[in-house]
């Protein structure tokens, strides 16, 4: 039997993993996957911009500043693509280790008399979501984190299912969606809003690595499967979710870090796919 606090810090862990892979399966199929990498890294400048403006680590406006940055990266990066000067891997590469740095830099030099600090940024901490809670007219809802990331889930699960035809004729054919009325430009940038909101979201309480494993593991390994999209979108939930839990386990057992437990079995159940699919084509 596992306690309260535990049941809690499961939760949350599997309440992210499905906010995160909705936006990732699309960014997988549109290959761009590493997008919620640079989104994740570059909120960093935002966040310690907005900080360094407002002297305030509970103000909202540092989640305003993180957006901000993670949809500069998203410009920026699509300038250079654009430009025909460098293909989309390279033009990534190349800026968010850029924003990241800064953000970096800022934090090293003036923030180091505040809870705020890169390791936290990249890792999170999972084990002190409980002890963050939600008090409204003096009643515990529970932890804060979870009510973030429960807000981000249904917002992405509405996004999705209300714009889901037209997510996937721009995924797949951007003439025809021309033809059909529907703007690929805006929505791709609907999605990278989606992947940026989700980034901040869910990056204070699991840190940018669990939500890069979390966006494009479970769905790279869900695409080696199938190749029919809403098969694709259950059994990335379906990986993500047991990720989290096995995950979880392991590092509980193992007294390690949650986070980088559950961002390491995703990769185990990517190893898995990948077998599967390579015994399955030499069948075939």
């Amino acid at each position: 039997m596992i306690s309260l606090l535990q049941g809690e810090i499961l939760l949350v862990a599997i309440v992210t993993s499905i906010a995160c892979v909705m936006p990732g399966a699309f960014l997988v199929l549109r290959g761009v996957a590493m997008m919620s990498d640079a989104i994740s890294h570059a909120i960093l400048l935002g966040i310690v911009s907005m900080f360094l403006w407002v002297q305030k680590l509970e103000s909202p406006l540092l989640i305003i500043g993180a957006l901000c940055a993670g949809l500069l990266t998203v410009i920026c990066t699509e300038m250079i693509i654009v430009s025909k000067r460098l293909k989309k891997d390279a033009a990534i590469g190349l800026i968010f280790p850029l924003f990241f740095s800064i953000g970096v830099i800022l934090i090293t030099r003036y923030g180091r008399n505040i809870h705020l600090d890169v390791d936290m940024v990249l890792l999170g901490e999972l084990a002190f979501v409980p002890f963050n809670r939600l008090v409204l007219w003096g009643t515990d809802c529970g932890p804060y984190a979870l009510w973030v990331v429960g807000a981000t889930l249904i917002m992405n699960a509405l996004f999705i299912k209300f714009f889901y035809k037209e997510l996937l004729i721009t995924t797949f054919d951007e003439t025809y969606a021309l033809f059909a009325g529907f703007s690929p430009i805006f929505f791709y940038y609907c999605l990278m809003i989606m992947t940026s909101i989700t980034a901040v979201a869910t990056f204070d309480a699991v840190g940018s690595i669990m939500v890069v494993a979390l966006m494009i593991t479970p769905c790279a390994a869900a695409y080696l499967l199938t190749d029919r999209v809403p098969a694709l979108l259950g059994l990335s939930v379906v990986i993500a979710v047991l990720s989290s839990v096995f995950g979880y386990f392991f590092a509980f057992y193992m007294d390690v870090s949650i986070a980088g437990s559950i961002a390491s079995m995703t990769g185990v159940f990517f190893v898995g796919a990948l077998i599967k699919s390579v015994v399955l084509n030499k069948l075939a």
